[in-house]
């Protein structure tokens, strides 16, 4: 089952593919670091559980093992690579460079610190943030910032989101987008999948090219990205990803995929309910899809074609399931509405990511248990529901989709 995965090749061609192989992140010790005062800009409204966490995720992950699927974790490939102490080198020196840590002296310290960890322990120190207690310090000269930052606890920001693997990065045919993050709480995460792509055998640069790269300066994020076929790709425009982002990602796609016809821009309401494409909308089947109530009148639909002398053209469409339709080659298609089709119901399961399923086969989907009335819908629909618990993983804003980066796919 994952002998395709051990030689490097990845593929995903469709949202819907049985799943073969799925990149995972246990939620750890950076869950931890979150206090009060710092929700907001780590980008929770809440402070999870940690110990009830990871028991839901090792539910996830079981599921998704008993279902077929190799699960592979972040953490692991991390310290995988980190036992190459010249791969270990470079990459505590970028992830200095883009905490800002400038001060020489500091440093160096913090260097030497992170370099005598073992591998573990490092990527312990990269996910879960560095406390400057642990530290010392005593005998060097603060600085000016040093003094005005100095109730700050941290010198490395932890990686909360992290547990959410399908934004960094996404596998798109044989491919991978490593995704230039909007906010700066997840803008580390990118480089991780970089790091890892670079210098791990799972990716096979040869045989797996790179569509995008972190440090372009437009935003692009994995939950906006879904792949419907090996001919369409459909992408949210979104606050978190950008039009100029979408537009250079499409160059590389049709320049790289052969049998890729179109891009299927969505352009969704910038709302944080409405995070990303996936929030409101995934597929579940050959012809049928999960959607927020009332978001199918809110946003505008686009059409991404190949065009002359190698350019993009624009195709605004009026409909999304018309859209769909034509893009697919089917005659019909199945919007499935979270929450039973009530305004209220439909509200409030949004809000714990209702509509955020993870297929794992054609019409057979993973979901949190707590959306009762979302999954009910499903089922009356045809759709096998695979329940796991959620109650402190969806604190997070993210569902089992958010919580999966898929490595491969069987071809439909």
């Amino acid at each position: 089952m994952g002998d395709d995965i051990d030689r490097g090749l990845l593929n995903v061609t469709s949202e819907i593919g049985k799943l073969k192989a799925v990149l995972l992140h246990k939620p750890g010790k950076e869950l931890e670091r979150l206090t009060p005062e710092y929700l907001r800009q780590l980008l929770f409204d809440d402070i999870p559980w940690l110990k009830q966490m990871r028991i839901e995720h090792d539910e996830f992950a079981e599921v998704l093992r008993k279902r077929g699927a190799q699960v592979l974790y972040v953490e692991d490939l991390l310290a995988e690579i980190f036992e190459d102490k010249q791969v270990k080198k470079n990459f505590i020196h970028d992830m200095l460079r883009q905490c800002k840590i400038d001060n020489p002296e500091l440093h160096q310290i913090i260097s030497d610190n992170l370099n005598d960890r073992t591998p573990e322990e490092l990527v312990e120190a990269v996910i879960g943030g560095l406390q400057k207690k642990e530290i010392e310090v005593s005998d060097r000269e603060y600085s000016l910032t040093d003094y005005v930052e100095a109730q700050y606890p941290l010198y490395i920001d932890p990686l909360p989101n992290l547990y959410f693997m399908r934004d960094p990065a996404a596998v798109m045919g044989n491919g991978i987008s490593i995704n230039s993050m909007y906010t700066d709480a997840r803008r580390r995460e990118p480089m991780l999948m970089r790091y890892i792509y670079d210098n791990h055998p799972l990716f096979n640069k040869a045989e797996s090219p790179l569509w995008y790269d972190h440090t372009i300066p437009h935003s692009l994020e994995g939950g906006d990205m879904l792949v419907l076929s090996k001919e369409v790709i459909a992408i949210g425009c979104s606050e978190r990803t950008s039009a100029q982002g979408i537009e250079m990602l499409t160059r590389n796609l049709f320049s790289g995929m052969k049998e890729l016809k179109e891009v299927v821009v969505v352009r969704i309401p910038p709302l944080r309910a409405f995070m990303h494409l996936d929030t409101v909308f995934t597929m579940v089947d050959y012809d049928k899809f999960t959607i927020y109530p009332g978001i199918q009148d809110r946003v505008e639909v686009y059409r991404l074609v190949r065009g002359k002398s190698g350019r993009i053209s624009v195709i605004p469409e009026a409909d999304l399931v018309d859209t769909l339709k034509k893009a697919l080659g089917i005659p019909s298609i199945k919007l499935i509405e979270s929450g039973g089709g009530d305004a209220v119901t439909a509200a409030r399961e949004q809000w714990n990511d209702s509509t955020n399923t993870l297929a794992i086969a054609p019409g057979v989907v993973v979901t949190y248990s707590r959306n009762e009335a979302s999954n009910e819908v499903l089922r009356k629909n045809g759709i096998e529901v695979v329940e796991i618990d959620g109650s402190e993983l969806v604190r997070g804003r993210g569902g089992p989709r958010c919580m999966s980066m898929p490595l491969a796919r069987e071809k439909i």
